[in-house]
């Protein structure tokens, strides 16, 4: 004996019930979807934070080894490759010997003398300019 629940009139979802599941995913959404694209922007700030620290100690380890920064001219370059008129450089002094680019894929910028320390490296955010606000604020070594 079969069991037919649905009989001949049955087809499937009515065009309402497919609008309001529709709107319902939609305002879903609209609520989830910023929460997520702000937490993507902080998880890019806090990369490049980690990625200046690591930065910062092998330039540190650098000026231990050859008695100073590299110059404006060399720049993070120094680390990974030895470059001419350096003693005692016992490189490489990145883990990957290459120089990573901040999150979005922008190079760190680097200057030394620094201005607000020994030497200054930083990023200028996702908008590629400096100062900012959020996700576009620079992000910096010193502060």
């Amino acid at each position: 004996m079969k069991l037919n629940i649905c009989h001949a009139h049955c087809t499937g979802f009515t065009l309402i019930e497919l609008l309001v599941v529709m709107a319902i995913l939609a305002m879903l959404a609209g609520l989830i979807g910023p929460r997520v694209m702000n937490a993507l922007g902080e998880s890019k700030s806090k990369t490049a934070r980690v990625q200046l620290e690591e930065l910062s100690a092998a330039l540190d380890i650098y000026r231990l080894d050859t008695g100073n920064y590299p110059r404006n001219h060399h720049g993070l370059r120094a680390l990974v490759e030895h470059v001419d008129g350096v003693e005692n450089w016992n490189g490489p002094y990145l883990k990957k010997a290459r120089i990573p680019k901040d999150p979005w894929g922008a190079d760190y910028i680097y200057r030394y003398p620094g201005e607000h320390s020994d030497f200054d490296l930083y990023s200028l955010g996702a908008d590629g300019v400096q100062g900012g606000e959020g996700e576009a604020r620079d992000i910096n070594g010193w502060e």
